[in-house]
């Protein structure tokens, strides 16, 4: 198997960028203010009481209880999202599924998880949380406040994140110790904001992240959202300034729990020099993944999700 050679994009997704050249990445230093701005952050969010509630869903599976949920963020923000609980065993660990820029329309059934608590929540602004004034679409979304760095999306979407952990455990107190994250592309940058400044969070999955080494994700073409920022940054410069502070390659340096992290040598989308600052920040102890190809179809991509499938069922096991 080998990276894609044809495609669409009158740029190159790989970047000119080898193997050898994606793993020798260092992430970014820290503005001074970072830790911080983060810490305190979470400390509002964690006196923040998420109110869950829940109702039966319209969906059904034969595997797991599917319910609506919805609980409050910062802010009094309403996320929706679902609840998936197992048919069969007991609920010994929870898990929060983020999703990618696209939203969600739905859980997904096939994780590869058994005896968990599955919430999926939508991040405010998106699918079940959408919400006026803020832009549904991944161009307009990741604008949002960019200028006003307390305000910004992007660290609601954090704090969407911690709530949801605070939802579980509301529900579900014996669960402390034993929750886990999974998020992919905009799930993943959000999950590697999140996770170094929450001690709930045992352990950590992420896929093709994004927002990792912000000078980067601000340069490199892109069909993605960043490709929003770095027009609107060409008129805005000091924009970059905000952007430092949701550096996930920056925060990814503070995890000090099991990562599992899946990224990809070649994505029109999430520029892997930007992914692999992330994955290059963590412990050397963590594992990384790494995938021909993202948020692109390529040949031997069943193969390569099929092995990361059994890895993740191995990795949540031990939660």
């Amino acid at each position: 198997m080998s990276i894609p050679t044809t495609h669409p994009f009158a740029f190159d997704p790989t970047y000119g960028m080898t193997e050898g050249d994606l793993l020798a990445i260092r992430p970014p230093q820290a503005p001074p203010e970072f830790d911080d701005f983060w810490k305190g952050r979470y400390r509002r969010a964690l006196a923040v009481d998420p109110k869950p509630a829940l109702r039966r869903s319209k969906s059904a599976h034969p595997d797991w209880h599917v319910l609506d949920i919805t609980y409050a963020s910062t802010g009094g923000f309403p996320i929706g999202g679902w609840l998936l609980l197992p048919r069969a065993g007991s609920i010994r660990r929870g898990l929060v599924v983020g999703h990618g820029y696209g939203g969600r329309d739905q859980p997904d059934f096939d994780l590869p998880v058994s005896e968990t608590a599955l919430l999926f929540p939508c991040f405010r602004g998106l699918s079940r949380s959408a919400r006026p004034p803020i832009p549904s679409d991944p161009s307009g979304h990741v604008l949002q406040d960019i200028d006003r760095p307390d305000d910004y999306i992007i660290g609601g979407c954090v704090e969407d994140l911690w709530l949801a952990v605070s939802a579980l455990l509301a529900l579900y107190p014996w669960l402390s110790g034993h929750i886990g994250y999974s998020g992919i592309s905009f799930g993943g940058g959000i999950g590697a904001l999140a996770i170094p400044f929450d001690q709930r969070i045992a352990r950590g999955h992420l896929v093709v992240p994004t927002f990792g080494d912000r000078k980067a994700w601000l340069t490199l073409p892109t069909v993605g959202s960043a490709n929003a920022a770095q027009a609107y940054a060409a008129t805005h410069p000091t924009v970059y300034e905000t952007l430092r502070l949701f550096d996930a390659a920056v925060a990814a340096q503070r995890i000090t729990v099991p990562m599992l992290t899946a990224v990809a040598r070649f994505d029109p989308a999430v520029a892997p020099p930007c992914q692999f600052a992330v994955a290059n920040a963590l412990p050397k102890y963590n594992e990384t993944f790494i995938l021909n190809a993202g948020h692109f179809d390529y040949d031997g991509s069943a193969a390569q999700a099929a092995v990361l499938r059994d890895k993740v069922r191995q990795f949540f096991k031990d939660l």
